[in-house]
């Protein structure tokens, strides 16, 4: 019990949680703090942390399924497959540095075509637009930032800005542009296209390297970046760039990789596809075309520098198919030296929010946080929601601390009354306790606040972070906008308490805006 004034109020954190565009912790309690405001010299030396990141993308298949042999069949122990499989074989050698999750799900309900996932690993969102078209004004998948010079530049072009989509928060690559973080995107037969935003596909290409066939098959609806005004041109090449900058040392710390729909498992060759002495017809030869390409690919990057230096290449998968359930698993493969290792299968629910929640955390960026579509929402997953703040991060399927996390400590000054007004105050000290500097912006909202009881200075209420409606208060962002760890920030909350009853609430700690 505190006293404030002549009156006694209870002040209590229930169950105080963080949410973080770093990570996800318990927010914890101390009634008082054992190092000084600033000290770096309790800075602690951490183990060793993801390096450059290489995705590569692939297509319409399940992990695991009720039928494992419907078509299209699974993945897990398809004989098309027999590398894939190998990496998930403990006691296989290509296993040594790979862990997979054994349960991640389609990003949301009725998230298809292939195209919304992608726009997804961009932005946590697909802004409720299903389809695959090209990236057009014209069909309304290009996505801007509410930039008023943009828009005003759009208007005078005669571009029609209301069928765009509105992209509340900088997707993924425009946070990497905004800190200076190098990325590329790397896409099989883009050049063989008009442009980036152009389908091309044929069956007069050079030969593949991969399949040994002349057809070719470049897809924008699998180029994440395509749909972005600032990204649809930038830092994309051909696929053999990528041995080129491997062999230099010259990659992105952020690489995407796209195979055409023939090396992705997306589309059969059309004379199948001999694998191992085995010849594969439909869609069994696009499993077997996209498992050879993993297995000539997967080595080139494993003996480059950039994965040495504790890289990670990850298998991403697009879309669950025959269902959102979990009874329909998304593969979803990770190798690197900071794996877990031998074929670790994750039981922890994950889906592709997971992965731009990791890649957060790894480039300390905030959490993306445009809002989901309320239809695409409760996808069955074992009740994790799927919002970029609060999902599951990848961090189980590597060893403790590859992946940097933000926690926070709040510590209750005790509430005091105002003589003037009779208002309640009460000062926070929030301090970094995690591992990584926080380089945004730190609000702190009140959950489940005592029923008639108002926080007066709040500066905005939970709208995309569930719970919802929850008041928030911005902390001041202090000299150069940046917490390290074991530094500290301090917040008043001021109080109308008109029937004087405990003041209680679960403060829940965010380096995200809280609302649009």
């Amino acid at each position: 019990m505190k006293k404030s004034g002549n009156t006694q109020a209870l002040r209590t954190f229930r169950n105080a949680r963080l949410v973080s565009g770093a990570g996800m912790a318990g927010v914890l309690l101390a009634s008082h703090l054992a190092l000084a405001d600033g000290d770096d010299r309790h800075w602690s030396s951490q183990v060793n942390q993801v390096g450059d990141v290489f995705i590569i993308a692939l297509e319409n298949h399940n992990f695991t399924q009720p039928n494992p042999t419907a078509t299209p069949q699974q993945i897990f122990g398809n004989p098309a497959a027999p590398y894939l499989n190998s990496l998930v074989t403990p006691g296989n050698p290509n296993s040594a540095q790979v862990s997979y999750a054994s349960h991640y799900f389609n990003a949301g309900t009725g998230v298809h075509p292939s195209e919304p996932n992608y726009v997804w690993a961009e932005t946590g969102t697909d802004f409720g637009f299903h389809s695959d078209a090209d990236p057009s004004y014209a069909n309304g998948n290009k996505f801007y930032d509410n930039s008023s010079s943009l828009i005003s530049s759009l208007n005078a072009s005669g571009n029609q800005v209301l069928t765009w989509h509105f992209n509340r928060t900088p997707h993924l690559v425009a946070q990497l542009d905004a800190v200076g973080i190098p990325w590329k995107n790397y896409q099989e037969d883009v050049s063989l296209s008009q442009s980036p935003t152009n389908s091309a596909y044929g069956t007069n290409g050079p030969v593949n390297p991969f399949n040994g066939t002349t057809q070719y098959n470049y897809a924008p609806k699998h180029n994440p970046m395509a749909f972005f005004t600032e990204s649809a041109f930038a830092n994309v090449y051909e696929l053999s760039q990528l041995f080129t900058d491997l062999a230099n040392n010259t990659v992105g710390r952020y690489n995407w990789i796209t195979p055409d729909q023939y090396n992705e498992a997306h589309s059969p060759l059309n004379n199948g596809f001999t694998y191992n002495g085995v010849h594969y017809t439909g869609d069994q030869s696009s499993v077997a075309s996209a498992d050879n390409f993993l297995s000539h690919v997967i080595p080139q990057i494993m003996a480059s520098k950039a994965y040495q230096d504790n890289g990670v290449i990850v298998l991403w998968w697009d879309e669950s198919e025959g269902g959102d359930t979990t009874s329909q698993s998304v593969p979803e493969i990770i190798i690197s030296p900071l794996a877990k290792g031998n074929a670790y299968a994750s039981p922890v629910a994950m889906n592709h929010s997971s992965d731009i929640k990791t890649w957060e955390e790894v480039f300390g960026l905030p959490a993306l946080n445009n809002p989901i579509p309320a239809t695409e929402t409760n996808v069955e997953q074992a009740g994790v929601f799927n919002n970029v703040a609060t999902v599951n991060d990848l961090s189980d399927l590597f060893v403790p601390g590859a992946i940097p996390t933000n926690a926070f400590s709040v510590t209750s000054e005790g509430f005091v009354t105002d003589g003037r007004n009779g208002h309640k105050k009460e000062t926070l000290r929030i301090t970094n306790t995690g591992s990584t500097a926080v380089y945004n912006s730190i609000w702190i909202a009140l959950d489940n606040l005592t029923p008639g009881v108002t926080l007066l200075n709040a500066d905005a209420n939970t709208e995309v972070l569930a719970p919802l409606g929850s008041p928030a208060v911005k902390l001041n962002d202090g000299d150069d906008n940046i917490l390290r760890p074991y530094q500290s920030r301090k917040v008043t909350l001021e109080f109308l308490d008109p029937n004087s009853d405990p003041i209680t609430y679960d403060p829940r700690v965010l380096n995200v805006e809280p609302a649009p």
